[in-house]
């Protein structure tokens, strides 16, 4: 749905820019020019899970059973939001680099459903596990443009991203917490690798460009140097986002 609302926006802003010929600014003459970004960002937990993902989760220390067995484990689709700027450099007419330095805030989801937790004194049936982020993000990308026609060019775009969480260690401090209560956490550290469209429109001062961009983190992004009932189930772990962006520049 959000995908569809997208392609609806930039039908939209497509047929409003296709007037008269626009300036845009003068951007495109330009060997570096700067702007900025809002982001919509809707992300989903990959999961690769153990040979025993069903098992009970017992404590280390007493080998008591802390959990039912599980019946599904899951990435929950959710939403988040950024801001940014964006550096870009012409290299020619139909390439640019771009560098979009954004601040990402987002609650990624994992669902794990038990099957009769009520024998093991468990007082639910599903616990969903909420990983709240404040992402510090670098996106590098090139970026290939068609020939401009009036005031639309559109474009491709092929990167890699470092992500790098920069919320309080406290948020994840669950040290103190039993089995049932400690977190699922990330690596704090990751790369992703991305690719997108999008469409240039220009405008008498500026140029907008809404764009639609996948990306996919590189290797196991699952911290799991504490055994819990969270990880214990999970051999990798990738997180996928698809962002839709508005930049002005």
């Amino acid at each position: 749905m959000k995908i569809k609302i997208s392609l609806m926006v930039m039908l939209l802003f497509t047929i409003t820019a296709a007037s008269a010929q626009n300036w845009g600014g003068g951007v495109d003459d330009e060997n570096i020019h700067f702007g900025f970004t809002f982001q919509s960002v809707s992300s989903l937990y990959k999961v690769q899970k153990k040979s025993d993902w069903r098992k009970p989760f017992k404590d280390p220390q007493t080998n008591l059973q802390l959990t039912d067995s599980l019946s599904s484990l899951y990435g929950k689709s959710s939403s988040g939001y950024g801001i940014g700027f964006v550096v870009n450099g012409r290299i020619s007419n139909h390439v640019d680099i771009r560098l979009t330095p954004i601040l990402v805030f987002s609650n990624d989801l994992m669902e794990y459903e038990y099957n009769q937790p009520g024998k093991v004194n468990m007082p639910w049936a599903a616990t969903e596990q909420k990983v709240s982020a404040s992402m510090a993000e670098f996106p590098l990308g090139i970026k290939i443009k068609s020939d401009r026609r009036n005031n639309f060019r559109a474009y491709m775009l092929y990167g890699m991203k470092y992500s790098m969480d920069i919320s309080s260690k406290k948020k994840t401090d669950d040290s103190d917490q039993d089995y049932l209560y400690k977190y699922l956490k990330n690596n704090r550290n990751y790369l992703s690798y991305e690719a997108g469209f999008g469409m240039d429109l220009y405008f008498e001062y500026f140029k907008m460009s809404p764009e639609i961009k996948y990306s996919h983190t590189i290797g196991n992004i699952l911290n799991n140097s504490d055994a819990n009932p969270y990880n214990t189930p999970i051999d990798k772990m990738g997180l996928r986002h698809v962002t839709f962006s508005l930049f002005f520049e």
